[in-house]
């Protein structure tokens, strides 16, 4: 039997490591265990750990790193600190950390550190902030890489990693996505008291490179979304330095009935959400990875999301009210699409494939550099 740990920090990276879980979670070979930190446990942002419980998953551990929106270095730091204690007591052979967050960086580093095989979930992507830093300072730290598609595969080559240490198995959310499983609109809608026929999807998160000007960006996208006389679900932004500026500027939706705002959204109610909208507005990566697979329009606003894959149904635009406006203007009704480019929705099956192999198993903790010139 071999003990597997899955690192999760945000509803967002619980949303792309579920079904990896749930695959294994019989498995006469695999022992999963989840170690759940950092948003989930904020009541701030919804308590999330709820969400993380309601799965039934019977290795739960729970870790308060939460400093302060300004410290994430301290964050970082009290992370790798709980994550060490606990992972003295499960022994893993695996640790599993998913993308580009400080809960990521300090599971690598505590299992690289400690001779334990690390596993990274959607290295080699690209993105627009500090994230991209903390992407690939991860794929560094991880033995064996998981990308969503081969553009990401060339980038780990670039990097110096190993082929035989990278296995594309395309985005694993894509999974859930397209699962019998998915509640009913009207189940979603009647459990979070939304009324509105028709409505947009706003998430807008900080931008930690652009501190400086991420109050008046706030308030240019909020003051577009008051203006276009539309309904709107919104979101709460992560909790990254500058999230306490986009959430005093999200008081301005006090009292105005076109907008209903929650500090999370189940994962699977989220889907639904997303697959029955009229667009998505903002910085989320699910503008950019989940909406063109259900065909719904993006307009995409600012730098966070810079370089990273598009599509049709994505507008990019700047942070200024008028341009913003402008691309609301600009929406396209939904169009039906085939994309592939984050996989087929069968991750976790290929993923399961991986673990079952020897060679997995035998990949050597002591990492080797392959140059590429």
């Amino acid at each position: 039997m071999r003990n597997i740990v899955f690192l999760t920090g945000t509803r967002a990276d619980f949303g792309k490591i579920k079904a990896l879980i749930q695959v294994i979670e019989n498995h006469e070979d695999f022992e999963p265990y989840i170690f759940v930190t950092g948003m989930h446990m904020m009541h701030e942002y919804g308590y999330t750990l709820i969400e993380v419980e309601r799965c039934g998953f019977k290795n739960l551990a729970t870790f308060n790193n939460h400093t302060d929106e300004a410290t994430m270095d301290l964050t970082l730091a009290k992370t790798i600190n709980g994550f060490s204690a606990y992972i003295k007591t499960i022994e893993p052979d695996l640790i599993v950390v998913h993308g580009d967050r400080v809960e990521a960086l300090a599971g690598a580093i505590v299992g690289s550190l400690n001779n334990i095989l690390v596993a990274h979930i959607e290295g080699g992507e690209l993105s627009g902030t500090i994230d991209e830093l903390i992407r690939h300072s991860v794929t560094k730290l991880s033995h064996i890489h998981y990308t969503s598609n081969d553009d990401a595969k060339k980038r780990l080559l670039q990097m110096g990693e190993l082929e035989s240490s990278i296995f594309t198995i395309g985005s694993p959310d894509v999974d859930i996505m397209f699962s019998d499983d998915l509640p009913q609109l009207d189940i979603v809608k009647d459990y979070y008291q939304i009324a509105f026929d028709t409505y947009g999807l706003a998430m807008y998160h900080p931008v930690t490179t652009e501190i400086d000007t991420i109050a008046e960006n706030a308030n240019n996208y909020v003051d577009a979304l008051i203006e276009s006389d539309r309904n709107y679900v919104v979101i709460y932004p992560n909790n990254d330095l500058g999230s306490k500026h986009i959430l005093q500027a999200y008081e301005k939706f006090s009292d105005n009935k076109r907008f209903k705002v929650f500090p999370s959204i189940r994962f699977e109610y989220f889907l639904t959400l997303l697959k029955n909208a009229e667009f998505i507005i903002g910085n989320s990566s699910a503008g950019i990875r989940e909406a063109p697979y259900y065909g719904v329009p993006t307009v995409n606003i600012g730098n966070r999301q810079l370089n990273r894959a598009t599509s049709l149904e994505i507008i990019n635009v700047s942070s200024k009210k008028q341009n913003i406006l402008e691309a609301l203007n600009k929406l396209s009704e939904k169009v039906e699409v085939s994309s592939e480019i984050f996989g087929r929705g069968n991750s976790a099956e290929l993923f399961l494939t991986t673990l079952e192999t020897k060679e997995l198993w035998e990949i050597n903790h002591q990492k080797q550099f392959n140059d590429t010139y």
